[in-house]
């Protein structure tokens, strides 16, 4: 049976800047959120940082051609707020404009479309010292102008806009878990992050709509991650919890721009915690994305705990607001697990593009992320990782899966390109199709970087 996928399918890979570029001092480059996080004491597994990284900003051209000898279609790369504005709000810096207008030349040279994340968590630290960052409403307009500054010097080239990066997890894990930053915890707060951080990327949709996408012909969208939630028995309740689950994760940020508001099911459950949107915003938000970005890592079996009754390990794979939602999350034990604990459960990909499907009409879908975290050793020049290759299979066979049960799916990009710097865990979790040596920055293809080679070169896997 044939596996080809779409005409014109964008065949990529991703990468954030604070995780590959280093350089964190160079070309006037401001503090952000994640520069100070690192560097306070026991925030980040032995104490690693993003200061050097994969150096990515001094050796991008030999990365780029490494790419294209892959022969890699596009490439999804985020923009350092702190390069273009080093405090996030006021004059912009020229150095950062150079350097992402260089890089994104020399990925056209190549024949790389650049698609391009205006923000992957790197909030800049002024701006969270004078204005809160997320959770004040100020920095949502800063935000637009900040997007302004991107379009205005890089859109004649980009034509694929990303606005933000899983605002889940900045929202949950940096203001309610406290494990990333800006490292704070309330039951309340990820709420309110959450709706700026909404009403962020409407604007900035906006400001590109209205100011350049007429000349320029891009897309504008934005990217959020979500795992499928299967539930764990055939039961109302379960399949009920299921549901709400999703509902908290994606939905949560999906619902207001596809249906104008948050789900009905928080906001029955959380109450006067969820901010409410205007009019005015609702009609700011709606249709606000020109595609359904989605980040996609795992899959958990969802179970309802009723109320009074206790529960282990109640967030256990990034369960959320435990109070709000009741969901116990578990895995099947003979599930096989990545490095980072994370279920290989490819099906769950092809149920969440169609749950997709089904809620939001249809849309776009561009799967922004996936990937998994391997143990890999270079040895003898070599750098076998059979398992991130059969994980890739299996998942790219998923969304083939979806796509043939009439989902739109229109690209899909492998995280990692390389091995990098994975935020609260350091330097040992190893994601990338390219092995990272961090004492001499040495680069060596793995074999999975060979074989997404091949499919992308016949846009297709081999017959099933």
């Amino acid at each position: 049976m044939s596996r080809t996928f779409p005409p014109n399918f964008a065949w990529g890979t991703a990468t954030s800047a604070y995780q590959i570029e280093g350089a964190w001092q160079a070309g006037g480059k401001g503090l952000h959120i994640w520069d100070v996080f690192a560097h306070t004491p026991g925030k980040t597994a032995r104490g690693e940082n993003g200061d050097v990284a994969c150096d990515h900003y001094h050796r991008f051209r030999d990365d780029i051609k490494l790419m294209a000898e892959l022969g890699l279609k596009a490439y999804r790369f985020s923009i350092l707020w702190t390069r273009i504005q080093p405090d996030g709000m006021g004059e912009v810096n020229q150095a950062g404009i150079d350097f992402y207008s260089e890089l994104i030349d020399e990925l056209l040279a190549h024949s790389i479309t650049p698609w391009v994340t205006l923000h992957h968590w790197d909030m800049p630290a002024a701006l969270q010292l004078e204005h809160d960052g997320w959770l004040g409403r100020k920095t949502t307009d800063y935000f637009a102008a900040y997007a302004r500054i991107c379009f205005a010097h890089f859109g004649d080239r980009v034509k694929h806009w990303i606005t933000l990066n899983e605002s889940w997890v900045i929202a949950m894990l940096g203001f309610h878990d406290g494990v990333f930053a800006p490292g704070r915890t309330s039951d309340s707060e990820p709420y309110r992050v959450a709706h700026h951080l909404i009403l962020a990327h409407a604007k900035a949709a906006k400001v590109y709509r209205e100011e350049f996408k007429a000349e320029q012909g891009g897309v504008i969208g934005m990217t959020n991650n979500c795992d499928w939630r299967h539930p764990k028995t055939d039961t109302p309740e379960d399949r009920a919890a299921a549901q709400r689950s999703l509902e908290f994760f994606l939905a949560w940020f999906t619902d207001p721009i596809y249906k104008g508001d948050y789900p009905a099911v928080m906001r029955e459950r959380v109450g006067d915690r969820l901010p409410e949107f205007t009019a005015e915003e609702k009609e700011l938000i709606t249709g606000s994305s020109d595609f359904f970005g989605l980040n996609h890592y795992n899959t958990m079996y969802a179970a309802e705990v009723p109320e009074g009754q206790e529960v282990e390990n109640y967030v256990y794979a990034n369960a959320g607001v435990f109070a709000d939602q009741r969901v116990a999350l578990t895995a099947d034990p003979n599930w096989e697990l990545t490095d980072m604990q994370w279920p290989v459960v490819p099906w769950g990909l092809r149920e969440l593009l169609l749950w997709i499907s089904e809620r939001y009409g249809n849309p776009p879908i561009y799967i922004t992320e996936n990937g998994c975290a391997t143990p890999d050793v270079v040895v003898d020049g070599k750098c076998a990782d059979p398992r991130r290759t059969a994980f890739l299979e299996g998942y790219l066979g998923a969304v083939h899966e979806a796509i043939e049960r009439g989902a739109d799916v229109r690209g899909y990009f492998v995280w990692s390109l390389m091995d990098n710097f994975e935020w609260a865990s350091g330097y040992d979790k190893r994601f990338g199709m390219v092995h990272v040596d961090f004492d001499t920055l040495e680069r060596t293809v793995k074999d999975s970087a060979r074989w997404y080679a091949g499919v992308v070169g016949r846009s297709g896997l081999e017959a099933a």
